[in-house]
C-alpha cells in the first residue's frame, strides 16, 4: 500500500495526534523530498529518486550478499561488499546497499516497480515468513536469525534451468565462471558483465561450444534442455501454471536433471514455494538437526516439505546458507 500526503494527512489528524511530529517529519519527506511511504504486511518503507538512482530505506529482511551469494543465482560480479552488478531480466542492474538504504542506480521509479521489486521478491512480508517457520520448529531460530537477509528471487526461467543443469557436481565459484563464460561467448556484451544468451545462441554453438566454456559432461544436457524448450516442451507460462508435482516432473524429462536441480528450478523461477531442494549441505544439515545418522536424500526430500509445507523453500534457503557457512556436518 502506498502512503500518500493525503491520506497520511488525514491519519495525523485523527489516530495519530499524540504523534504529530512524526506524522509532519513524513509529510515534509513527501512534498520536499518527494518520498513514498509504502507498507507492505507490517513493514513500513521508504522509497524515492535521488541523482538518477531508486532508492529504498529500511527495507527489512534484505541483505544483498546474503541473497545474492546463497546459491541461488550465479549471474552477478561482486564489486565490493553488499555492491554488485547483475545481470538479469535481460537488463544489467548496479545495486548496493549502504546502511539501512538499498541503492539501484540508473533505475527509476517505474522499472523498479515493474522488474526489480518481484525479482528481489520485496513485495513479500519475509517477517512473517520467519514467525510462522519458528512456530513450526524453534530449530529454525538460530538459522533464520543468522541469515536473516536471504530473499527467494524470482529469476527468469531459461537462464536459471540452464544454470542449474550446469551447478551438478560443481562449486558455487566454478558454477559462476561457466555462466559467465557462456554469457561472453555467445549473449550480448554490456557493461561489467555479459547477458546470458537465448537458446537458439546455444543451439547454434552447440555441445563442442559449451565444452569449450568448460561445462564437461554437462554439455550434452544443455543441448538436450535448449532442444525441448525450443520446442515447447518447456513452455514457462504452463509451468507456472502447473502445481509443483507436475512442474518437477516435466523438468525432470530433461536429461541430466534429476529431483535436486528440479527442485531449485521451480523454486527460483518457478515461484514453487513448497520445493525443498537437497544438496550436500542440506543433507549434512538435516541429519545434524533431525536424523542424526546418514540418511537417504529421497527421505530427507519428503520429511521436509512435509515439515514446513507450503514454506518448504524459505526453509531450505535459510538452512542451506546457515549450514554451508558454518560448515555444519562436514
Amino acid at each position: 500500500m502506498l502512503v500518500t500526503s493525503h491520506n497520511l494527512f488525514l491519519h495525523c489528524n485523527t489516530k495519530l495526534k499524540k504523534n504529530k511530529d512524526l506524522c509532519y517529519n513524513l509529510l515534509y519527506k513527501i512534498f520536499l523530498k518527494r518520498i513514498i511511504i509504502e507498507r507492505i504486511g507490517r513493514i513500513i518503507l521508504e522509497r524515492y529518486t535521488e541523482d538518477g538512482n531508486f532508492i529504498i530505506e529500511k527495507q527489512k529482511d534484505f541483505i544483498l550478499s546474503q541473497t545474492l551469494e546463497c546459491g541461488q543465482c550465479f549471474h552477478f560480479v561482486k564489486l565490493d561488499e553488499e555492491d554488485y552488478l547483475i545481470s538479469a531480466k535481460s537488463r544489467i542492474l548496479h545495486i548496493a546497499q549502504k546502511e539501512n538504504r538499498t541503492i539501484f542506480y540508473n533505475t527509476d521509479e517505474q522499472t523498479f516497480d515493474k522488474v526489480w521489486k518481484h525479482y528481489f521478491d520485496l513485495e513479500r512480508d519475509y517477517g512473517k515468513i520467519k514467525s510462522i517457520l519458528i512456530e513450526k520448529d524453534d530449530r529454525l531460530a538460530t538459522a533464520i536469525e543468522a541469515m536473516s537477509g536471504v530473499r527467494i528471487l524470482n529469476q527468469e526461467f531459461f537462464e536459471t534451468l540452464i544454470s542449474f543443469i550446469i551447478s551438478q557436481n560443481q562449486q558455487i565459484v566454478r558454477i559462476k565462471q561457466i555462466v559467465a563464460a557462456i554469457s561472453s561467448r555467445y549473449g550480448r556484451k554490456g557493461e561489467g558483465i555479459d547477458y546470458f544468451p537465448g537458446a537458439t545462441e546455444i543451439l547454434a554453438a552447440g555441445e563442442q561450444g559449451m565444452k569449450d566454456c568448460k561445462a564437461g559432461f554437462r554439455a550434452k544436457y544443455i543441448i538436450d534442455a535448449c532442444e525441448k524448450y525450443v520446442a515447447g516442451e518447456l513452455d514457462e507460462k504452463k509451468l507456472l501454471a502447473a502445481d509443483y508435482n507436475e512442474a518437477v516432473e516435466i523438468l525432470k524429462s530433461v536429461k541430466g536433471i534429476g529431483s535436486k536441480v528440479a527442485n531449485c528450478i521451480a523454486l527460483f523461477s518457478l515461484d514453487k514455494r513448497n520445493a525443498f531442494p537437497v544438496d550436500v549441505w542440506i543433507k549434512r544439515i538435516m541429519e545434524a538437526m533431525y536424523f542424526h545418522k546418514e540418511t537417504p536424500v529421497t527421505e530427507i526430500e519428503k520429511f521436509g516439505k512435509e515439515k514446513y509445507g507450503e514454506l518448504s523453500g524459505y526453509a531450505q534457503q535459510y538452512l542451506f546458507y546457515y549450514g554451508k557457512t558454518l560448515n555444519i556436518g562436514k
